[in-house]
């Protein structure tokens, strides 16, 4: 739980509401980190353009950076 509430969709813009879109696309849900980074232009961007980047990576198998992200996830005590 965040102790600030993330940015809707009905006030966020275009760009933020089109990452919403494919993030509910692909997620099933608005993930509350993404709508926290939102608050401020600058960091959602950066935190989009590292995504991207780190989906778009070769250099490791998909399975091991899974697993990664499910282990960080794990010891960051991440409810998502």
């Amino acid at each position: 739980m965040a102790r600030i509430e993330g940015v809707p969709a009905e006030r966020a813009g275009l760009f933020k509401r089109l990452v919403y879109w494919m993030t509910q696309r692909k997620v099933g849900k608005v993930v509350e980190p993404l709508q926290i980074a939102a608050h401020h232009s600058p960091i959602f961007r950066g935190y989009i353009g590292y995504e991207y980047a780190l989906t778009q990576s070769h250099r490791v198998d998909v399975k091991l950076k899974t697993l990664a992200s499910l282990k960080t996830g794990a010891l960051v005590g991440c409810p998502f």
